[in-house]
């Protein structure tokens, strides 16, 4: 896989490439897994401008979004259904039905997954996921000790990944949900083409732990290391703890292209 370290702002970052990976399609439906949160937000604002200026439609894109809490309704103002309608799905073309959002609040939350999964395979499988890498390495909602064959299913939330998205419950640890559908890794590692970002210094060791080359369960962002055609994307802070070859690659890399983005094969 790759560690692409980059200067630029990531959001227009991912949404160039997926443009450039939308344009060179070799079949339709383009299939993209999505993820929410705060880093990729400007992503989506660069692709709904794309669509917007006619550069990318999302005619012919079918999206899977890789989680929703449990218990939260689609209005909610922290349910991922409503963050892809106010960020991305309403200022894009994209066909209502093409959208796929994991159902929080389904009667039977482990036919809901199943169901998920299968949608996927329908669909021709995924041709780019993109995602983002929480402070403990976790991916979507799987947490340290997820396997990596796991499939989309119910997951309960560890105190530090309530604790990290309290920010958006008001600072309140309690009030975030402690359940939710997340696809899980295997089903992640299924897709094509993988590219996560990572952004800030409370990703470091995340990223860091990327870099040192034991592939575990308890860092599942390692599992990135296992796929074919995997990338990491990361600022200078997320960047910031690497040691060893890669920290010296890093400086070596800099000091030649100090503005250029650098890439690391680990």
């Amino acid at each position: 896989m790759k560690l692409i370290i980059t200067k630029h702002n990531l959001g227009l970052w991912a949404a160039s490439y997926i443009r450039a990976r939308w344009a060179a399609r070799e079949k339709d439906p383009f299939v993209l897994g999505l993820p929410t949160g705060g880093t990729v937000v400007e992503m989506y604002a660069a692709l709904s401008g794309l669509v917007k200026n006619g550069k990318m439609s999302f005619k012919n894109i079918v999206t899977f979004n890789m989680d929703e809490y449990v218990g939260l309704p689609p209005e909610h103002d922290q349910s991922y259904h409503y963050y892809m309608k106010h960020n991305l799905f309403d200022h894009v073309d994209i066909v209502p039905q093409n959208a796929h959002i994991l159902n929080g609040q389904a009667t039977d939350l482990h036919a809901e997954c199943d169901a998920y999964e299968a949608a996927i395979k329908q669909a021709g499988g995924v041709d780019l996921f993109l995602g983002g890498v929480g402070r403990n390495g976790h991916l979507a909602f799987n947490e340290p000790g997820s396997s990596f064959d796991s499939r989309t299913r119910v997951m309960e939330l560890t105190e530090s990944t309530k604790q990290a998205n309290s920010r958006f419950f008001g600072n309140d640890p309690t009030q975030v949900p402690s359940r939710a559908l997340t696809v899980g890794i295997g089903t992640v590692l299924d897709s094509k083409e993988l590219l996560f970002l990572a952004s800030g210094e409370s990703k470091a060791e995340a990223v860091a732990r990327l870099t040192q080359g034991e592939v575990t369960q308890q860092w599942p962002i390692t599992a990135l290391k296992t796929h074919p055609r995997a990338a990491l994307l990361a600022d200078p802070a997320a960047a910031s703890a690497l040691t060893g070859p890669a920290k010296e690659q890093l400086e070596q890399a800099l000091l030649r292209q100090p503005e250029e983005d650098v890439i690391l094969t680990l």
